[in-house]
């Protein structure tokens, strides 16, 4: 596919309630996309009219140049993975991922059998072929559905949350493994998810959907980083991103409260004075200063949320809420005090209209949740 797929003007609205909004999306032969949103954000609705199981109120679908707008999925060259482990019942794993080569009627006997075998070396199923899909762990199942739109080699390859159904052990081991099996392919992979994490780990580039529009498209990693605006900075982080007023002063200080004020660092020092909105993310706050320059506010504590090895802290510094993603293990009586400390190098700044004007220096380090 030379010129991918592409989506001009796409509105789909149904019974009244507008599903997709004004979508405009190009997608690169052989490239990795990531659709990021919450529930509800427009993301299945996407995928089914790439699919052309459903079709846009207003605007065109372009598949290699060509208006498929129209198109019934039987005629188009797609494979789609869902949440649900979606195989046949009665149909061996063989058999499953064979089912779509079968139904083209192109392959010779050797070559169905070197394409099913492949895909499953591919994805750990060679020693359950023989078996039916009941029979599997949730696991084997979804890499049986993966196996069979691998199998199928389709130009258009979409993925709509599917390892949301599947245990935090599975889905790490899962995620490793998309990441190496997309990699260098000629498809256009499309994958759906709610989870900032995964859509950093996944990379490739992120559009971030929200109320069925696309706020921003960009690789990965320079989306997470810099942000559009504020709500692209709320759907891309997991805590959500403290947002806090500030006020900017003419000496070049700034002001979060009668209590907490701080010079500007370098990336910010261009702002004119003025109120902005302060972005912070969780992992950012820390109970403890890593620098002199680390900007100290006093809260109290109203709840603490205890994740494996981390501590989700949320507090309160007058009217402002703080939520703090901690190492360790920390346990606070409800109306504790304590400091949290953030770096003036970690802030993102909005305008009145919820548009970035400023935010911390790119790095081409991947992060993880939870450090830096």
């Amino acid at each position: 596919m030379r010129h991918g797929i592409e989506l001009e003007s796409v509105t789909r609205v149904v019974e009244g309630e507008t599903h997709l909004a004004d979508i405009h999306l190009k997608l690169e032969p052989g490239s990795f996309n990531v659709l990021l949103g919450r529930t509800r954000a427009g993301k299945t609705s996407l995928l089914r009219l790439l699919a052309g199981l459903d079709r846009p109120t207003s605007g065109r679908v372009l598949a290699n140049g060509t208006d498929v707008t129209r198109v019934d999925v039987r005629r188009r060259d797609v494979a789609m993975v869902y949440q649900q482990f979606v195989n046949y019942p009665s149909l061996t794993v063989y058999e499953n991922i064979a089912s779509p080569l079968r139904l083209a009627g192109k392959l010779r006997a050797q070559e169905l059998d070197r394409r099913v075998r492949e895909t499953a070396a591919a994805l750990r199923l060679e020693p359950f072929l023989q078996r039916l899909p009941a029979e599997l762990s949730g696991g084997q199942q979804q890499r049986t559905a993966m196996a069979r739109a691998l199998a199928k080699d389709a130009s258009l390859l979409l993925l709509d949350e599917p390892l949301a159904n599947l245990d935090y052990k599975l889905r790490e081991e899962l995620r490793t493994e998309i990441r190496q099996l997309f990699r260098d392919r000629p498809s256009v992979v499309v994958y759906a998810t709610t989870e900032p994490t995964e859509a950093l780990l996944l990379g490739g580039r992120t559009a971030v959907l929200d109320e069925g529009r696309v706020l921003q498209v960009g690789r990965t990693l320079e989306v997470y980083q810099s942000p559009a605006t504020e709500r692209v900075g709320l759907v891309f982080s997991d805590p959500q991103m403290n947002l806090w007023d500030v006020e900017v002063s003419a000496d070049s200080g700034a002001r979060l409260s009668p209590e907490v004020a701080f010079p500007l660092s370098a990336h910010l020092r261009g702002l004119a004075p003025g109120r902005y909105r302060l972005g912070v993310r969780a992992h950012h706050l820390r109970l403890a200063p890593g620098s002199p320059e680390d900007v100290r506010i006093p809260a109290h504590v109203e709840v603490e949320e205890l994740s494996g090895s981390e501590t989700l802290l949320h507090a309160a510094h007058g009217k402002l809420s703080l939520s703090a993603q901690v190492e360790g293990i920390h346990r606070h009586p409800y109306g504790a005090p304590v400091e949290l400390f953030v770096s003036p190098s970690r802030m993102f700044v909005f305008g009145p209209e919820g548009r970035r004007v400023a935010a911390p220096p790119f790095t081409s380090e991947e992060p993880s949740y939870g450090q830096d």
